[in-house]
């Protein structure tokens, strides 16, 4: 698939592409994703988010953190994301 992608922005069937979730995850550092001009990646983020949910989980980590608890979804940089 993404060699599909890129042929069509390549092409010019697609103007721009916007990806944020990858198989597999993360994104290896060798994809052509990358660099190509016409790309923009995003770290996981785009969702269709409800603000109430959102604000609680916030809250929740917040209330974690002031407990000395762990935190829910930290980033791995060892991982890589």
């Amino acid at each position: 698939m993404a060699e599909d992608i890129l042929a069509a922005l390549d092409s010019g069937e697609l103007y721009a592409a916007t990806l944020d979730v990858f198989t597999p995850e993360p994104l290896p550092a060798d994809s052509p994703f990358w660099t190509h001009p016409k790309v923009t990646l995003t770290p996981h983020c785009a969702a269709d988010s409800d603000p109430e949910t959102i604000c609680a989980y916030v809250a929740n980590n917040i209330r974690k953190h002031q407990r000395g608890e762990p935190l829910e979804n930290l980033v791995d940089r060892a991982r890589g994301y």
